[in-house]
């Protein structure tokens, strides 16, 4: 029997889909990680696949390690070249909320802290490929010549740049006990009850001493251009910010990079979400975003995976 091109072209074109299709959370988590926007990594999984259309199949050993190595490549390059709109920007730089589906996070626990807000945060403090590096190998477990085909470096460079990498992050990231992720539910909804309240006292009794409220504007709406920090400080702007919103002030809770986070509304206006770290029961870290290039995002549902 024979078989026209036409026809083996289009079983190639829909192996192709396939695979990419079968890893594509996979795909979108490592973007994400090293660019901390899902809207580039949309944009960079797209180019990505048009790439990985044009490989011929019979040359790829392990898909997923050639596909990690091939959207590493590009997330790479659209780090670089955001690298100078990011020193330039107004206030604060803080990830693009990630709206999961519905996932429980204690499922995954590494994988609930790398796609965190702390953790994105402080990822924004290595260089383009101590990023990549750490997140090949500490979230998703690559050997060090695949990161090295990812990176372009040789192998024993990679392992000295993830040592490097390890050690910053956990110099800034100290392991502490995080509550679970019910408890952690349980108190964001007492948080969003004592902030509509106005109780300051009761809002600081919520905080760790050294709770930081950090938000993005993007200068594009109002937003404190630098971190307020220190429970009685934040929770009396909380408490202001409830009092200037009055009866207009409509929220839902949501989990963004598998934490509780909240969805805030004015006269039915997004005007923003609000994730939460919490450790030890006590609210240490509000993580606010207000840009409204950076809330299109949370119209649509992701998911995310390591395997």
């Amino acid at each position: 029997m024979t078989v026209s091109s036409s026809s083996t072209g289009s079983s190639a074109a829909g192996e192709h889909a396939e695979r990419f299709t079968l890893l594509r959370p996979l795909l979108f988590t490592i973007a994400y990680e090293i660019l901390g926007s899902a809207t580039e990594s949309d944009d960079v999984l797209q180019d990505s696949y048009l790439r990985w259309e044009a490989v011929d199949l019979s040359s790829v050993r392990d898909t997923k390690s050639y596909l990690a190595q091939l959207v590493t490549r590009q997330a790479l390059n659209a780090l670089r070249a955001s690298a100078r709109r990011r020193e330039e920007y107004v206030g604060p730089w803080l990830p693009e909320p990630l709206l999961l589906e519905d996932t429980d996070p204690s499922d995954d626990v590494v994988l609930a802290e790398s796609v965190s807000m702390a953790m994105l945060v402080l990822l924004e403090t290595l260089g383009p490929d101590e990023r990549a590096v750490f997140v090949l190998r500490e979230v998703f477990g690559f050997d060090y010549d695949a990161i090295s085909a990812a990176v372009g470096k040789p192998a024993p460079t990679v392992r000295q740049v993830a040592h490097r990498a390890r050690e910053h992050v956990r110099a800034r990231r100290k392991r502490v006990d995080t509550v679970d992720p019910h408890r952690a539910e349980q108190i964001t909804a007492q948080f969003l009850e004592t902030a509509v309240s106005g109780d300051v006292d009761a809002l600081m009794a919520m905080l760790a001493p050294d709770a930081t409220w950090m938000a993005d504007g993007g200068g594009k709406v109002s937003a404190a251009r630098r971190p307020v920090v220190g429970a009685e400080r934040v929770a009396r702007a909380i408490a202001g910010l409830m009092r200037k919103a009055g009866a207009q002030l409509n929220v839902r809770m949501v989990t963004c990079n598998s934490a509780p986070a909240v969805v805030v509304y004015l006269a039915g206006h997004l005007e923003g979400v609000i994730t939460l770290e919490i450790v030890e029961d006590k609210i240490t870290n509000f993580y606010v975003m207000r840009n409204p290039d950076k809330l299109a995002g949370l119209t649509s549902t992701y998911e995310i995976s390591r395997g």
